[in-house]
């Protein structure tokens, strides 16, 4: 007999784990297999954004991950080097606190974290496991699968003990990575450049490493020879480990040889001293997205939807984006009050961010790449001084816009989404740096700081909330009598808090459980259970 489960996740990345994690928290028994045993030997992923913090804040997982590993006193600015560390020139640095020092910005609870792939792993692996209808299958690689009306049958290979197996699932989710096989099967094509550029990235232990080189400590270094940037050095654990990346590395993907690597460290640093590598990985940086996410009852999220080159932090979070939207319409449709529009918005919301974010990682990595040095760019002159002083400034003010990404975070919108209910608003303001709260539906609902401590944004999660907001706010009776007969999650909070109203701009906001607002107004319309329907994805 096969296996059942509702859900089917293939690959335990962060991606799949946040997705069995907030199913988990929903209620939503699913199944997670992943081919390897989950060790992390090349961290792909180091920084924790603003938006996904504040859903661990939802998951209750945001002092996990404050207690990872990654020191918090440790610099995390990023350095410009013209040459070496030891025997070169900091030409530019853009200082940036250490995560004990940094503060949320007033858009948010929560600020973004330092927490990298190696560390967030097992935060979200225990969150999952946490759950007793979360069942976690390492060693199991998906062979095949076929789906039906009734839901998909998956082959799936027991590596470690041999043999195969029949697991049926309602639906199936593709979080396995940029070279999915779930997107191959489903025949899903990708857009846009697969190939960037090449880069070897070497991880190597040495402790100390800080004192080999006169500068003062950072978390990214960025390195300038005379053709331009060649190289990045990052502080992956804040201890002994770094990750060397070898740009523009080779016309294909294929580390260069030992010696070769070596003489480039040595080259970065700037004098010879004791290390050991770790691993050695050539990889390829790519502008990619798929043309969908869905196939019938089979979705992609993350690397396998899309893929991007690491500058700006995007790749992860973006895909943890993806499970949180995907997840709640996975548990309407579940639970039978989500109609069947629902998940056919997934693609319709996320691919649009994807898009974005990939241009603009596409983007900060040109910018990164774009330093012409002039002659005599490091001679130890007068001359030589200046020009590495003009550079810097043109640098550091380039890569400002990489280190800049609230509007990137936070400023996502769903203009088009068929389960949003526009209101005919302008959109305020914004760009990758700017974000201005609004409360238009498709938009994150903004935070603000109620007076009993809570942030707003503690409201949301479970299910649909509708926010009833002054002293003279309409009857919301029909709303919840239309949510009940339909068997839609729907809590009504009232708050008579001016700061509220003055950024949420209407008596009534109907609050999504992704925590993006749905619909809003100033009285509930003549036939509130339509509104109900079309959110829902029932709308006739």
């Amino acid at each position: 007999m096969p296996q059942e489960t509702p859900v089917l996740i293939v690959g335990a990345g962060p991606v799949g784990l946040a997705l069995a994690g907030d199913l988990g928290w929903r209620g939503v028994a699913c199944t997670v297999i992943e081919q390897s045993d989950g060790a992390i030997f090349q961290p792909r992923q180091d920084l924790v954004g603003i938006r996904t913090m504040e859903f661990c804040r939802r998951w209750g997982i945001v002092g996990a991950v404050e207690a990872s590993p990654y020191p918090r006193d440790y610099p995390q600015d990023n350095v410009y080097i013209a040459g070496s560390l030891s025997g070169g020139w900091e030409i530019g640095r853009h200082p940036v606190p250490a995560m004990d020092d940094a503060r949320p910005p007033p858009q948010s609870p929560q600020k973004r974290e330092r927490c990298p792939q190696n560390m967030f792993d097992p935060v979200l692996r225990d969150f999952a496991a946490s759950h007793d209808c979360v069942d976690l299958l390492y060693r199991r690689r998906l062979v095949a699968f076929e789906q039906d009306a009734d839901g998909v049958a998956a082959t799936v290979a027991d590596e470690a003990a041999g043999g195969e197996t029949t697991m049926r699932a309602a639906c199936l989710v593709g979080c396995d990575g940029a070279g999915s096989l779930v997107r191959e099967r489903l025949g899903i094509g990708m857009e846009g450049d697969p190939a960037l550029t090449y880069t070897t990235n070497v991880i190597f232990r040495c402790a100390g490493l800080e004192s080999l080189h006169p500068l003062a400590p950072g978390y990214r270094f960025i390195f300038i020879g005379d053709e331009g940037t060649w190289a990045t050095l990052v502080a992956i654990d804040g201890r002994d480990q770094w990750r060397f990346s070898i740009i523009r590395s080779g016309a294909r993907r294929e580390a260069p040889p030992e010696s070769q690597i070596r003489a480039a460290i040595r080259r970065a640093v700037g004098r010879d001293f004791d290390y050991e590598i770790l691993s050695v990985v050539p990889w390829v940086r790519r502008e990619l997205v798929a043309e969908r996410y869905q196939d019938g009852r089979v979705f992609i999220a993350g690397d396998a939807a899309h893929v991007t080159s690491p500058t700006g932090g995007f790749g992860m979070n973006t895909g943890v984006g993806d499970v949180v939207d995907l997840s709640w319409k996975l548990d309407a449709v579940m639970a039978g009050w989500g109609g069947g529009a629902l998940l056919d918005s997934y693609t319709v919301e996320r691919r649009p961010v994807a898009m974005r974010n990939v241009r603009e990682a596409s983007g900060n990595l040109a910018r990164m790449l774009s330093p012409q040095p002039p002659p005599d760019f490091l001679a130890d002159t007068p001359d030589g001084a200046e020009r590495r002083a003009r550079l810097g400034a043109e640098f550091a003010d380039a890569m400002s816009r990489e280190w800049n990404t609230l509007g990137i975070h936070l400023g996502y919108v769903y203009e088009d989404s068929p389960v949003c209910v526009p209101d005919g608003t302008p959109p305020p303001p914004m760009d990758h740096a700017t974000y201005v709260q609004t409360a238009r539906p498709g938009s994150r609902a903004p935070h603000v700081r109620l007076a009993d401590g809570r942030s707003t944004l503690d409201l949301f999660g479970r299910g649909f909330v509708l926010l009833a907001l002054g002293q003279d706010v309409p009857d919301t009776a029909a709303m919840e009598d239309a949510a009940a007969s339909r068997g839609v999650p729907l809590a009504t909070a009232r708050l008579d808090e001016p700061e509220v109203t003055a950024v949420y701009r209407a008596a009534l906001v109907l609050v999504r459980p992704d925590g993006h607002v749905a619909w809003r107004g100033d009285a509930l319309p003549d036939d509130p259970g339509a509104i109900l329907d079309r959110v829902r994805g029932a709308a006739k």
